[in-house]
This record gives structure tokens, sequence and C-alpha cells, in this order.
């Protein structure tokens, strides 16, 4: 999801904030998303410290190593083993929507099966719209400076999901929701490489990822270069390549009617 890596950007900040005030390194400047009251000259800024920023970041690695190559890798290898020994001779398995794979599963495993991914389902579900709720948080009050009551934010937000939804099933029934599905990861597809460009673009520039250590005293700071290294950036432009390659082919065959 492209969203995701505004609340990966964002929800690091209150860590910075507490890292510093724990420490001793602020004592009076409050955390606020909304860069408002940043605008006056009279009104401190909160600038984390290089600590902080050091210290943040092995935590953000080492929590992304772990969900990512324990929890992720095990449930994904988990879901594409179980598909693969149980869809495998079914005819019907290549054309499957979400609606048809929960009849596969519960004809060729058990009926506990098709509901483990209903489910699982609900859950992901649930999950991606608290993942949208707190980026449209973070992207209104951080960019577009509009801040709201979080009771407000969660209605527009759920509303704005769930009512297409509920129209196309009135309207067009499962067919329909499948292929309001399908083409929804279509566009989240599209857009991740516009979203992750200027990530990439920006954490490899000492413009923007130079810090300014104080820590030594007054006069005597320096600054600190944090730019991702050639090797870094070589993998990164890479990936980015090879998304933007494989959303081309699959826009391709989109249009061909072939996905």
């Amino acid at each position: 999801m492209p969203h995701s890596l505004y609340l990966g950007s964002g929800i690091v900040q209150p860590r910075l904030h507490e890292y510093d005030k724990e420490h001793g390194n602020i004592t009076s400047i409050p955390y606020s998303t909304s860069s408002t009251s940043s605008d006056s000259n009279d009104a401190p800024r909160y600038q984390p410290s290089l600590a902080a920023i050091q210290a943040c970041m092995s935590y953000s690695i080492a929590e992304l190593a772990i969900v990512l190559f324990t929890f992720a890798l095990f449930v994904n290898s988990a879901i594409l083993i179980v598909a693969g020994a149980s869809l495998s001779d079914q005819a019907d398995a290549d054309t499957a929507s979400l609606f048809s794979v929960y009849q596969l599963l519960s004809h060729s495993l058990a009926p506990i099966a098709g509901t483990v991914f209903a489910l699982a389902l609900l859950l992901s579900g649930t999950s991606a719209g608290i993942v949208c709720t707190i980026a449209g948080q973070m992207v209104s009050e951080g960019q577009l400076r509009w801040s709201t009551r979080p009771w407000v934010r969660r209605l527009i937000t759920r509303s704005i999901s769930i009512t297409p939804s509920i129209i196309i099933a009135g309207a067009v029934g499962a067919e329909g929701l499948s292929a309001a599905l399908n083409g929804t990861q279509v566009a989240l597809s599209v857009i991740l490489p516009f979203t992750s460009a200027p990530l990439i673009y920006f954490t490899c520039r000492n413009k923007f990822m130079t810090i300014v250590d104080e820590d030594d005293g007054p006069g005597e700071a320096r600054r600190v270069k944090m730019r991702n290294g050639y090797v870094t950036m070589g993998f990164a432009g890479a990936f980015w390549l090879l998304i933007v390659v494989m959303n081309v082919a699959l826009l391709v065959l989109v249009g061909m009617g072939k996905k």
C-alpha cells in the first residue's frame, strides 16, 4: 500500500520526541504532527537530536527485519504452500475470485478452511482501514494543515472506503466486487512508483539527509551526513525500475483483457 510509506515515515517522529524528552535533550517543546505552529517565528520548532535519530533508526531496522523475515515471510509462505497443495488440481483455480476461492477451500480442504480464509480477509480489511486512517491523518495535518476531531476523521475515512463497496455489491453483486477489488490493486500498484520515487530521491541526497549535531557544545556543531550509500541507492533504484517494468506489463495485460 503506497500510503504505508507516509505512515512509516510518520510514526517514527513521536519516537524521536519521546527519546529526546527521556534523555533531557528537550524540556518544553511539545510534539505535534501539524506544522502550523512552526510557521510563526515566535514558536519553537522541535528538531530531533543525532542520538535520537540513531537510536530510533536502529529500533526501526530491527522492527522491520523481525516483522518481514518472521511473521510476513511465514504467513505468505503458508498461503502459497496451502494454495498450491490444495488448489493446483482444481480446474477453476486459474480464474478463481475471492468468493470462489472460499468455495474451493471449503470443498477441497474443509469447511473450516473457508471460514478461516474469510476471517483473514476481514482482519486484513480492518488492518488496511486502520493504516489508511492514520496515514490520512498524517497527510492532512502535516501537508494539508487540516486538523479535525479523530472520530470525524475516522467517520469520513471509513465512509469513503465502505460506501463504494456497498453500492457495487447492491448494483452488480459478487462479480462486481471482485472486479472492483482487482481494479483497486492495479491502481495501488501503479501509484507505488510515484510515491516511492521521492522517498528514494530524498534519502539519497545530502541536502535533505544532513544532521547538525550540537551535542559537543555551543559553537562546536558538526554536520553529519546520513544519506543512503551507493549500494543501497543501487538496490533501491533497481527495485524501483523493476516495479515500473512490472506495472507497464500489468497495464498492457489489462488493456488486452488478459488480467
